[in-house]
């Protein structure tokens, strides 16, 4: 009896994370300017959840109870235009070096690749 009201439970809180975190949440609804340009929301998506319960003495069969939790944080947005797709990000300035190196790549390339154009 107990295994049946708690997968209840953890189907209810599942369920209600489910409603509130599917892909548009994750990333956003395009958003097409007059001149062009698409813009389009990324944002991270955390969530959690904890069920538990027992079995009563003799007036209380069964106590048990659930929660949530889920965090929608906003990360940056793609922006296309003219056929090129950008990341721009709105996290915090990295704080290590690695961190650092690494969203410094995207620009490298970025002129790595213009350089290369400008030669042919």
């Amino acid at each position: 009896m107990e295994d049946s009201r708690m997968n209840e439970l953890m189907e209810s809180a599942v369920s209600r994370i489910r409603e509130l975190t599917d892909t548009n949440t994750i990333i956003g609804s395009p958003i097409v300017t007059p001149d062009g340009i698409t813009v389009i929301p990324v944002s991270r998506v955390s969530f959690g959840f904890a069920t538990g319960g027992t079995e009563g003495g003799k007036n209380v069969r069964f106590t048990g109870g659930n929660g949530a939790g889920v965090k929608v944080e906003p990360v940056g947005f793609f922006v296309i235009k003219d056929g090129n797709c950008r990341m721009i990000s709105i996290a915090p300035p990295p704080s290590g070096t690695m961190e650092r190196i690494v969203e410094m790549v995207p620009d490298i390339l970025d002129r790595i690749d213009g350089m290369g154009k400008k030669d042919k």
